[in-house]
């Protein structure tokens, strides 16, 4: 497959299957599922990052076992738009992962992602260690969401 625009996404899926949503971070990566009416992103895991290879047959194994048609990856552009070495980094996780899958992946700015969760949690009261625990798989949840918003937007 490869990667397509977030407008070409909806298209590039099989009937029946879901999306996956990744939030990469230097040490984990945040996962969340989408349901299967592609309308709601729920928080899923956090896998703690290793080596490329291990943590691709995490992902298999998460693809195969939820029937994932489809990977929307946060990207990190800079707060001006323009894209670093941190955007560039997930671009060759991404084209490390099609030599893998054949899979359709989008990329959804993740700018604020983070920042917007961990405000969230704590104006709900989440103690610091719990939101260690859970910010990252809330942040994937939260450009997943962004992503199936805008794929709603476009089937109308």
């Amino acid at each position: 497959m490869g990667v397509v625009a977030i407008e070409e996404l909806d298209g590039s899926l099989a009937p029946g299957t879901r999306l996956l949503g990744l939030d990469l971070g230097a040490k984990t990566i945040g996962l969340a599922l989408a349901d299967g009416t592609l309308i709601v992103a729920s928080p899923h895991a956090t896998i703690r990052r290793t080596k490329f290879t291990a943590d691709a047959e995490e992902l298999r194994r998460l693809i195969e076992q939820h029937g994932i048609g489809g990977l929307v990856i946060g990207l990190p552009v800079n707060m001006d738009g323009s894209e670093g070495p941190s955007c560039q980094s997930v671009r060759q996780f991404a084209a490390n992962l099609l030599e893998r899958f054949d899979i359709p992946i989008a990329f959804w700015d993740e700018r604020l992602s983070t920042a917007a969760v961990t405000r969230a949690l704590i104006e709900a009261d989440v103690s610091r260690k719990r939101r260690a625990e859970v910010v990252d798989k809330m942040a994937a949840a939260y450009i997943l969401q962004g992503a199936l918003d805008r794929l709603a937007v476009l089937r109308r």
